[in-house]
């Protein structure tokens, strides 16, 4: 499934839009303290740690999303936004969305 941040895709037409998905992941608590506590020890260098845990949300929400899109009948999720949130309780949410196409076979 081609998944894009730009509304088109480039050397391709959209058939038809199929609507909004969604796909969102939330980190625990003790990770979100411990993550913002660590970035007062670190600076100026990478938690390598915390870059993995954020990668493995987003490639969370992003699934989540990609499924809802399959659902759909989707070959392709144009427009995606990704927003990182600290939600209640200091826990915090990657969320992304986009909007589901079939895309044109026409040659």
């Amino acid at each position: 499934m081609i998944v894009t941040t730009t509304p088109t895709i480039e050397g391709r037409k959209i058939h038809a839009y199929l609507g909004l998905v969604t796909g969102e992941a939330i980190l625990g608590t003790s990770l979100v303290k411990d993550l913002f506590a660590a970035i007062t020890d670190i600076v100026g260098s990478r938690s390598t740690e915390y870059e993995q845990a954020l990668k493995k949300a987003r490639q969370i929400a992003i699934e989540e999303m990609t499924s809802e899109a399959r659902l759909l009948g989707g070959e392709a999720v144009v427009g995606v936004d990704i927003d990182y949130e600290v939600v209640h309780s200091g826990m915090l949410m990657v969320s992304v969305s986009g909007t589901a196409v079939i895309l044109s076979h026409e040659g």
